[in-house]
C-alpha cells in the first residue's frame, strides 16, 4: 500500500497511524501501554531510499525507523543511479520492485513519485515532493496531539507561504478535523487545486494575507523557511515574507499556551526569532523527533510485518 498524500486516507487510517508511532514513542521511554519493537516486525524486509533533494531529517529518520524494526536500508541518491544517466522512472520502479520491500522518494517533483508509484509492485512513500509533504505533517499531528489533545478539537495556524508542508496541513485537516487558518502573501498562497479539495470535502480551512488574523485565538503557529532548494526567487520572497516572520509580537495574537511548530531546517532570525525558536512554546526538537516514531508506523502500515 503506497503513502502518497494524507487525502488518499480517512480519518480512522490516519488516527490508526498517529496511534501506533505514539504507542512505540511510549514504549521506547518505558511507558506502560506502549508498542515494543523489539519482536523486529520488519526483520527480512528492505526499504530503498531515495534521494532527489538533499535530507537530514527524512534520511536518518527513516533509516533508524527501518532498523529499529529489524528492517534494512539501501540509500540512493540520483547520482548513484542509472536514473541519473536516462533510465526512465517505469523502469527504475520495476527494477527495484524486484530488490527491495519498498521504496521511499524525496522527489523533485510530484509527477516522478506519482510515476514511480504508478509502475512499482511494492509500497511506495512520498519523502517530500513539490506539492506536499505528508510524512512531516503526520510527524506535526503527534506532536500537537501529544501537548494539545485530538487535532479535531484544535486551530492550527500557518504562517507564510502556502508550500508543500502547509498543502499536507490542509489534507490532514480535511480528513481528521480541525480548524486551520493560513496567513499568506497572496503570491504565495497554497495552489487553488488544495483550495478547491478543502472546500469539496467542507474542510474548516480558511486563507488570509493578514499574519496576525490567522493567528488570532490559535493552539498551535506553525512556520517554514522562506526560500527552499528549488526556488530561485530569493529576494522576492524575503520582501513579500518579511511581514510574516514569527516574532514574540506575532505569538502573542495566539492563545496564551499555544505552541510553535517548524519542520526544520530554520533560517533562524529570518522566518522565526531566536526567541521563539528557543523559547518556552518552541516544540520544534519534539516534532523533529517524532519524525522517527510517525515513520516506523508509516512502514508498518505500508510494509505489513506484526
Amino acid at each position: 500500500m503506497h503513502f502518497l498524500d494524507l487525502n488518499d486516507f480517512d480519518a480512522k487510517t490516519l488516527k490508526g497511524i498517529v496511534d501506533t508511532a505514539r504507542r512505540m514513542k511510549q514504549a521506547r521511554a518505558g511507558q506502560p501501554k506502549g508498542l515494543h519493537e523489539k519482536d523486529e516486525p520488519l526483520k527480512g524486509k528492505a526499504l530503498a531510499l531515495i534521494f532527489e533533494r538533499p535530507s537530514t531529517r527524512t534520511r536518518v529518520s527513516f533509516e533508524m525507523a527501518m532498523k529499529q524494526l529489524g528492517g534494512e536500508v539501501i540509500v540512493l541518491s540520483a547520482h548513484d543511479m542509472q536514473l541519473g544517466r536516462g533510465e526512465t522512472i517505469p523502469d527504475t520502479a520495476r527494477v527495484l520492485s524486484r530488490y527491495v520491500d519498498g521504496i521511499m522518494l524525496r522527489a523533485s517533483t510530484h509527477n516522478h513519485l506519482t510515476e514511480l508509484a504508478q509502475h512499482a509492485t511494492v509500497p511506495v512513500i512520498n519523502g517530500l515532493t513539490d506539492l506536499s509533504h505528508p510524512c512531516q505533517v503526520m510527524a506535526d499531528v503527534l506532536t500537537l496531539e501529544e501537548r494539545k489533545g485530538p487535532l479535531a478539537r484544535q486551530h492550527v495556524s500557518w504562517v507564510g507561504d502556502g508550500n508543500n508542508v502547509a498543502a499536507s496541513w490542509i489534507h490532514a485537516v480535511g480528513v481528521m478535523g480541525g480548524k486551520l487558518t493560513l496567513g499568506c502573501p497572496e503570491p504565495l498562497n497554497p495552489t487553488p487545486e488544495v483550495m478547491a479539495w478543502a472546500k469539496t470535502v467542507g474542510a474548516d480551512v480558511s486563507l488570509t494575507a493578514s499574519p496576525e488574523t490567522a493567528v488570532k485565538d490559535s493552539d498551535c503557529v506553525i512556520t517554514d523557511c522562506w526560500v527552499s532548494m528549488h526556488d530561485k526567487d530569493g529576494e522576492s520572497r524575503h520582501n513579500l515574507l518579511k511581514p510574516y516572520q514569527v516574532n514574540r509580537s506575532l505569538m502573542s495574537h495566539a492563545k496564551g499556551d499555544a505552541i510553535f511548530m517548524h519542520c526544520l531546517p530554520a533560517h533562524r532570525n529570518e522566518e522565526v526569532t531566536d526567541e521563539v525558536m528557543d523559547g518556552p512554546q518552541s516544540v520544534v526538537f519534539d516534532e523533529a523527533e517524532n519524525r522517527l516514531h510517525i515513520q516506523k508506523s508509516i512502514l508498518l502500515h505500508c510494509l505489513g510485518g506484526k
